[in-house]
């Protein structure tokens, strides 16, 4: 499945990206590093767990979409690869839900590429998919992240308490979260409503 919007695009990631994808977390290694998630220490007398190759982890990734877990995206800004955004966590039955995480290379941030692809995948989890609710955890720190959820107009549910392990540590996190009914317009309609400037809107 590919999602487009102007000159944003969400493709699923595939193994012949690994060197666009390397180089970009190369150059964004220290922007990206305090929002990473990390893997917390084992208990004593276990092997730390190693950190797996690109190659295990489109596998991963693969694997997690076949079993209608996940659904791992690229970010395309004007046709390059700037950044990952992944639907995980898909729950069916009678929850329906999922929650998204995303980064983007910090030379494209703040052009609106991350909220149309945000938007974009969100349409197409509630129309598509089937979802009801995607939820969207952030450090309260990031505040790049939070400007995100807050231009797409996601409600701020609260704080989970150590909720992931990130940069090396147990993280406070702050949940934010649509459901199908309060877009029935579809988000991204929404976001072309309030942002005409947004990625590829056509110039007037």
């Amino acid at each position: 499945m590919v999602l487009t919007d102007g000159e944003v695009t969400l493709r699923p990631i595939r193994l012949r990206d690994q060197r666009a994808w390397r180089e970009v977390n190369r150059r964004n290694r220290d922007w990206l590093r305090p929002w990473e998630a990390t893997v917390p220490p084992p208990p004593p007398g276990l092997a730390p767990p190693h950190r797996p190759t690109y190659r295990q982890m489109v596998r991963h990734l693969r694997a997690e979409a076949h079993a209608g877990r996940m659904l791992p995206f690229v970010v395309e800004y004007r046709g390059q690869l700037v950044g990952q955004l992944t639907v995980a966590g898909i729950t069916w039955g009678s929850m329906c839900s999922g929650h998204i995480g995303y980064w983007v290379d910090q030379e494209v941030a703040g052009r609106g590429v991350i909220p149309t692809a945000v938007a974009l995948a969100v349409d197409h989890c509630f129309r598509a998919v089937g979802l009801h609710r995607i939820e969207i955890c952030i450090r309260p720190e990031n505040i790049p992240s939070r400007r995100v959820v807050e231009k797409l107009g996601f409600r701020e549910e609260g704080i989970r308490p150590r909720y992931l392990h990130i940069d090396g540590a147990w993280r406070d996190h702050a949940v934010f979260a649509l459901t199908a009914e309060e877009v029935p317009e579809g988000l991204l309609n929404r976001w072309r409503r309030q942002n005409p400037s947004r990625p590829g809107a056509p110039h007037k």
